[in-house]
């Protein structure tokens, strides 16, 4: 594995070509996408007194590991109802009248361009689809949404900054987030697990480790449970954390390039990178349990309502919903039937109104 180039015999999206086209689609699509900064200012005006029972609230009962299983009971019931958040939003003009929303442009069936679409193929996949329901019910249309392209790493710095409405990005809730943002009711169930090479002798969150290199993303729930891992025992010490990249899809190529010998992220978007390249494969069973959440600002109380009540909706609605939108983009790497990655029913909080 050490020291070797770019891996022989690589097919599709994995092989030689899939470098150049993904090299490619990341430059290019960084021109049509406003990519967020590190850091800057650019106010979207989304701020607004929270509601009674707000996530500050939340975040000062404080959370714990039992709790954040249970993610549905960390945010605040379901609302129609507009307020201050919602109000900002719809007040804005002319074309910025639009939701603004933080999302990926290079997860493969979550937030991505087709590369056989051609340069202005419109951003697709089971994240995007989301955000144009919540677009629809906030703004009556589905495209009245402004797309920003944002690295992993600046999802909770841009919501903080008001660069962004929310953020609809494969984003685990846990604990720490819940300290700096509020989550919506979960709208997808994962769990951690390892990518290698087919060839490779790793087989899994175990032994095998010692002594490899993994990628993750910076600021990744990945990231941060292999560290305490290795803190606590769980993980080999001699495993090697150091690669850690701005955007998860960069793990792929540093694993095509042969530059890391295992991958660790969600299995659903692992499941999506071996789908693109098949000569890797998920090693292993998850090895955690972990839930998608929409993030927004943690005052904006009645914004988090609404999105869980377009959750509750989206859920029912079996034609054109959540199980619809599984089954265009998710079916064909994660199976057929949903159960498995279905969250638990957002109409089903501990905390009311």
């Amino acid at each position: 594995m050490r020291g070797r180039g770019l891996r022989a015999g690589l097919k599709g999206w994995g092989g030689v070509g899939a470098m150049a086209v993904v090299c490619a689609l990341a430059l290019t699509f960084a021109l049509l996408l406003p990519l967020i900064p590190s850091g800057g200012d650019g106010s979207t005006g989304t701020s607004g007194p929270g509601l009674a029972y707000g996530s500050r609230a939340r975040a000062e009962g404080g959370c714990t590991d039992e709790m954040a299983k249970a993610p549905e009971k960390q945010t605040l019931s379901p609302s129609g109802a507009d307020g201050p958040t919602i109000e900002a939003i719809k007040n804005r003009e002319g074309e910025k009248r639009k939701l603004i929303v933080g999302v990926d442009q290079n997860s493969y069936r979550w937030g991505y361009r087709d590369p056989n679409s051609g340069q202005d193929a419109a951003l697709e996949g089971f994240d995007i689809d989301l955000v144009h329901r919540i677009a629809e019910d906030i703004l009556g249309d589905p495209n009245a949404v402004q797309f920003k392209a944002i690295p992993t790493d600046q999802r909770i710095p841009a919501i903080k900054d008001g660069r962004v409405d929310m953020v609809v990005r494969t984003m685990t809730i846990n604990c720490t987030r819940l300290g700096d943002v509020a989550f919506s009711a979960p709208y997808f169930k994962t769990g951690q697990q390892v990518l290698a090479p087919k060839s490779s002798a790793i087989t899994g969150y175990d032994g095998s480790l010692a002594k490899q290199r993994i990628c993750t993303a910076k600021g990744s729930t990945a990231n941060t449970t292999l560290v305490e891992g290795q803190k606590s025992g769980k993980l080999v010490s001699s495993a090697d954390l150091s690669t850690t990249v701005p955007n998860q899809l960069d793990c792929l190529v540093r694993l095509q390039l042969g530059e890391v010998d295992a991958v660790v992220t969600d299995g659903a978007l692992a499941a999506s990178q071996a789908a693109q390249d098949p000569t890797v494969e998920l090693k292993g069973e998850p090895f955690t349990a972990e839930y998608y959440g929409v993030a927004m600002k943690k005052d904006a109380d009645d914004l988090v309502r609404r999105v869980n009540q377009v959750l509750v909706d989206y859920r029912q609605d079996t034609a054109n919903g959540w199980q619809a939108s599984y089954g265009r983009w998710l079916s064909a790497t994660l199976g057929k039937d949903p159960k498995t990655s279905e969250p638990p029913t957002p109409a089903e909080y501990s905390r009311k109104s």
